[in-house]
């Protein structure tokens, strides 16, 4: 099974994605209060000697864990990786309005060398040819100007750009936890 289930805790907050074996660690221990959605997920295990029977464990796509999860509250924002910014902004390039699934690079607004810092709020999703002729110029030396405007993702925003194979059910959940004004909502 290559799909990931969802975590939430038991508040209805979705906190992180669980590979199936880590769901089954989390069942066996007793950690899970219940599941939902519409996928279902069946693990097969041994075959007991005792018994003569397999061990099957059915799981749903989206688990409520027992507990609130305190480490993804304080999250405001997810990890920068190159992968989800380029989800962020749509595989398009913020200078010329390129879309491409390849060949992105990702361009610091504001120059490293020039004081820029590696934060959401300072790079995007930038072509090749762009970035290239950009290369540490500000820009209002080029006169260039965005096409958008880069955001730090929210953790609920951050669980859709982690996961590229996201379930329907799931999606539907984490589409109601984004602001309104997320340019995933606009893509998914």
């Amino acid at each position: 099974m290559d799909h990931l289930i969802l975590a939430v805790d038991c508040t209805g907050y979705p906190s992180h994605w669980l590979t199936w074996q880590d769901a089954v660690t989390h069942d066996v221990l007793g950690k899970i209060a219940y599941g939902f959605g519409e996928h279902e997920f069946t693990c097969r295990g041994g075959h007991s000697r005792v018994t003569g029977r397999d061990s099957l464990i059915t799981l749903k796509s989206i688990l409520v864990l027992r507990g609130r999860s305190p480490a993804f509250w304080g999250r405001h924002s997810i990890p920068l990786t190159n992968s989800a910014l380029f989800r962020r902004d749509q595989y398009m390039c913020a200078y010329c309005g390129k879309v491409t699934p390849r060949g992105l690079t990702r361009d610091h607004i504001i120059p490293l060398s020039r004081g820029g810092s590696d934060h959401w709020l300072n790079v995007c999703a930038c072509c090749r040819i762009c970035n290239l002729a950009k290369g540490s110029q500000t820009l209002e030396e080029l006169g260039w100007e965005l096409l958008y405007l880069p955001y730090a993702p929210n953790h609920q925003e951050g669980l859709i750009l982690e996961n590229r194979r996201t379930l329907s059910d799931q999606m539907e959940l984490l589409q109601t936890l984004l602001p309104k004004h997320s340019r995933i909502l606009q893509a998914a």
